[in-house]
């Protein structure tokens, strides 16, 4: 028996999650405890965040002026961003209870998780990217489709009119609670599966019941992780190489102020 299954027999079967009362001091906590985290074992951090770094420059290259293949590569960052949260997840557990930290067992529970309920979150997030994607087209055309449009790579100035305005508004105010809706349906749900033997259903539910309860800390998570993620955009994704493992760190030690 592999290292990674005897890690999976001994987790913690399904049992009803009692939501717990959280505060910005709770935030601060699972942010040291991410950066801790990720210094007690760098070489699973920059591995995990390396695909999107790596990902990102071969977005770029492949897609480069072709909108059909941008689209078509940027469909497989949602698919594998579980799996990517899931090694890190199962690292800071490990740490978390003083079980030894291997390569074979890490990357065993990333593995077996693909028989479980985490490609369904996956799946749910392709989805819900598409929708987007459609959604933001509809509104560009129900804005811009009676403009006369020039070529937006050589001059912005067609979003610089009253309709590009209002249309730039909207797609940002949709955009941002189609994002936060998305981000209440996954922060807990994610580390949830991999922690305990519940459907996918149920941990986004009880994610949603997180959220609910802890509105106000939780929009300030939100807003952490969009800033911090937008920062570390701006040197070339460099930056993602530290920023998002100490996120996905930071997540679980979230999840586990979050339920009791």
């Amino acid at each position: 028996m592999s290292q990674g299954e005897k890690s999976h027999q001994s987790l913690q079967a399904a049992a009803p999650a009692r939501v717990m009362q959280l505060g910005l001091a709770d935030l601060w906590a699972s942010l040291r405890a991410g950066l801790r985290d990720f210094r007690a074992a760098p070489q699973f951090g920059l591995f995990f965040s390396a695909v999107y770094v790596i990902g990102g420059f071969v977005m770029l290259w492949i897609g480069a002026g072709h909108v059909t293949w941008t689209l078509a590569t940027s469909l497989g960052f949602p698919l594998l961003a579980p799996f990517a949260a899931a090694g890190l997840y199962e690292v800071s557990r490990r740490l978390e209870q003083g079980q030894p930290l291997e390569w074979s067992g890490v990357l065993g529970i990333v593995w077996l998780e693909r028989t479980r309920q985490l490609p369904w979150l996956g799946a749910i997030i392709v989805i819900y990217f598409l929708f987007w994607t459609f959604l933001a087209h509809m509104i560009f055309a129900l804005f811009m489709g009676l403009s006369t449009m020039t070529n937006i790579s050589e001059s912005f100035d067609v979003f610089l009119t009253l309709n590009g305005l209002a249309m730039i508004g909207v797609e940002l105010g949709v955009g941002a609670v189609l994002a936060f809706l998305l981000f209440a349906l996954t922060v807990v749900s994610l580390p949830l599966v991999l922690d305990r033997e519940v459907d996918f259903v149920t941990a986004m539910l009880t994610s949603l019941r997180v959220v609910r309860a802890n509105l106000l800390v939780m929009l300030v998570w939100a807003s952490v992780i969009a800033v911090l993620s937008l920062l570390a955009l701006l040197p070339w994704f460099l930056g993602l190489m530290v920023v998002l493992p100490v996120l996905g760190h930071a997540t679980w030690h979230l999840y586990r102020r979050a339920l009791a």
